[in-house]
């Protein structure tokens, strides 16, 4: 299908990685649903070590997006967090400030300061996310807020006003809580639609991430861009290969 002229497409050269990440903690016991998306504290540690050592600069979405445009050429990954768990500014935060990362965390405006609830159904423990006061102290650490809708909502089982009122009310209510301006959105599951992506174009977002996995490469509509999955599973070896090689991008479909 071809996109229509108004969507910005990203001019990079070379392949860009945006890391998404859930939990910096502990995982639960086996057998817990959901538990691949921990990462403990020293795993994370060691893969922002390893971007350190490989001379990668960790990017928050604002400031990636120039590489992804083409309009800088530099060694730079894009680093993000879903969902806003309170244990991203406990374990995730002194790392990135120590490495002179920066990165985005997407939030869901209606859950500031609550858990979870969204995972109920899926047997997921719940988890605390980050109050107004936390994250504050994200953006004070030099990270970066995105938005995750208001409630973290399936967007393809709820009416177009339903969706407009999450994605517009949701920017809202961060940049409230915040301060700051929050100008990049991530689709909740990844589920969405092309009429979603307009909607998040139209409400004044510079990009929007999906669960899409590969590496950004050129032509990428920056309101559909793909992300590198990482997971407790992910070895230090795999991390370095998916950001270096076509291991992600060979997983696209």
């Amino acid at each position: 299908m071809q996109l229509p002229t108004s969507i910005s497409l990203t001019g990079n050269s070379a392949p860009v990685p945006i890391l998404t990440y859930h939990q910096i903690d502990e995982a639960p016991a086996r057998g817990a649903s959901f538990r691949g998306l921990y990462v403990t504290a020293a795993a994370f540690a060691r893969q922002m070590s390893l971007l350190k050592l490989q001379g990668f600069q960790g990017l928050a979405m604002t400031e990636l997006m120039p590489y992804l445009t083409g309009d800088k050429v530099g060694k730079v990954v894009g680093i993000t967090f879903d969902d806003g768990y309170l244990n991203n500014l406990k374990h995730a935060l002194p790392v990135l400030v120590k490495h002179g990362f920066s990165s985005t965390c997407y939030m869901v405006s209606q859950r500031v300061g609550q858990s979870n609830v969204w995972d109920l159904d899926s047997g997921v423990s719940p988890a605390q996310l980050m109050d107004g006061l936390a994250l504050r102290q994200w953006v004070a650490g030099g990270q970066e807020v995105g938005a995750h809708t208001r409630h973290h909502v399936r967007l393809l089982k709820n009416n177009e006003d339903t969706n407009l009122n999450e994605i517009v009310g949701c920017k809202a209510e961060l940049q409230d809580l915040s301060g700051v301006s929050v100008n990049h959105f991530c689709y909740p599951y990844g589920e969405y639609t092309l009429a979603h992506r307009d909607m998040v174009r139209e409400a004044g977002y510079a990009s929007a991430t999906t669960t899409l996995r590969s590496r950004c490469l050129a032509g990428e509509d920056i309101y559909q861009l793909p992300r590198v999955p990482i997971l407790r599973t992910t070895t230090l070896p795999s991390f370095w290969l998916k950001l270096a090689t076509t291991y992600e991008d060979r997983r696209r479909a």
